[in-house]
């Protein structure tokens, strides 16, 4: 329980920080950009995992 959390405040962490430096005048481009990122490293990772597995 404690590595899940940690590990979702770090992401949450990561990704105020890109909010704030990727387009920081397009609240919405941002949000989209950095949703889309992390959707990606999500089917990536699975992926991998399934091919290791």
């Amino acid at each position: 329980m404690l590595i899940g959390t940690s590990v979702v405040l770090f992401w949450r962490g990561a990704w105020g920080l890109m909010d704030l430096f990727l387009f920081p005048n397009d609240h919405f481009l941002s949000y989209l950009i950095s949703l889309i990122t992390g959707v990606g490293i999500l089917i990536f990772t699975h992926k991998l995992v399934d091919e290791l597995s």
